[in-house]
């Protein structure tokens, strides 16, 4: 099978319950870092109900778990883009965050 073929110069980030746990200043840390070395974009994959494929996985940059929970797919979206928003505002400075 041909290794699946993502956006380079971007972080991929698979969401799976594989993955490592961050904190919300960890998370901030890793957009930042992404940023200062050049990546302009970060994609975020998640999963059906079924999970995500091994070729998607292996081929992202980073494996992240929200919780070890199980969680609907349209609830992880929502976490998700909660935490980035909470990042941005960590990285910004501001007080949202607390």
């Amino acid at each position: 099978m041909k290794p699946y073929l993502l956006q380079k110069s971007c972080l991929n980030v698979a969401m799976c319950v594989e993955g490592i746990q961050l904190s919300s200043e960890e998370l901030a840390k890793k957009l930042s870092g992404a940023a200062s070395g050049g990546l302009g974009t970060v994609n975020f994959y998640i999963g059906s109900s079924y999970g995500m494929s091994e070729e998607i996985k292996s081929s992202c940059d980073l494996k992240l778990s929200i919780s070890k929970m199980t969680l609907p797919h349209q609830l992880c979206r929502v976490v998700l883009l909660e935490q980035i928003y909470r990042a941005f505002m960590i990285n910004s400075g501001g007080k949202y965050h607390k």
